[in-house]
């Protein structure tokens, strides 16, 4: 597989939206897909489960794909994949997430979003790192930028190296303006490049992304 995983270092720190972006600027050049393997907190209309995150991934990159393919295990309960599956009696394995991420992708490149942190429960028995490393592809780490932004970007870059996984860059999300110098923090300990995403500097972040890649 070709492509990126792209987690967080907790939950709401912004993944989505800095995906999002990530998306819709290399879709320009290149076919790109993606995968929500699994989403809850989804609304259940009609009968149908809406998983928002995925719906606004795929219309990021303008795909014709049907939406179970990008995202096939939806539930309802706001709370960790494991947790929501369990509540409704089904058992979400590992290799469900593997499988949904693989299928039918081909050649293409892939971004790959997991569900909340590095460490967070993802399916049974299994975290965000265990999924990243059987799909071993570099990791995109989102941490949203405030107080306290260095020491959880510094253990999320920690977690990953400990399971071997490539880092591809930490993306510090300023969804508040600051005045704080993490980008600079951060840098003085770590090899690992940060890049710093906000509404204000998308043309350079999107050119960085793209080096990166």
């Amino acid at each position: 597989m070709n492509g990126v995983f792209i987690t967080g270092s907790n939950t709401e720190v912004g993944k989505t939206t800095v995906a999002i972006e990530i998306v819709r600027h290399l879709s320009k050049a290149r076919e790109i897909k993606v995968r929500k393997p699994v989403e809850t907190n989804c609304e259940l209309l009609n009968g149908d489960y809406i998983p928002k995150d995925a719906i606004a991934l795929k219309e990021a990159c303008n795909s014709k794909e049907l939406l179970n393919i990008v995202c096939p295990h939806c539930f309802t309960l706001e709370a960790s994949p494991e947790e929501a599956s369990a509540s409704v009696g089904k058992t979400l394995g590992l290799d469900d997430l593997v499988h949904a991420c693989n299928n039918q992708v081909g050649d293409c490149f892939v971004l790959v979003e997991g569900a909340g942190g590095l460490y967070s429960p993802i399916a049974e028995k299994a975290l965000n790192s265990d999924l990243a490393v059987l799909l071993q592809l570099p990791i995109i780490i989102v941490v949203r930028d405030e107080l306290g932004s260095v020491s959880q970007g510094l253990l999320a870059i920690e977690a990953a190296k400990k399971n071997n996984l490539e880092v591809l860059c930490l993306v510090l999300n300023e969804i508040n303006p600051n005045t704080l110098s993490n980008n600079e923090s951060l840098a003085g300990y770590t090899s690992v490049p940060i890049l710093s995403f906000s509404k204000d500097n998308l043309e350079f972040f999107n050119s960085e992304i793209e080096r990166l890649i």
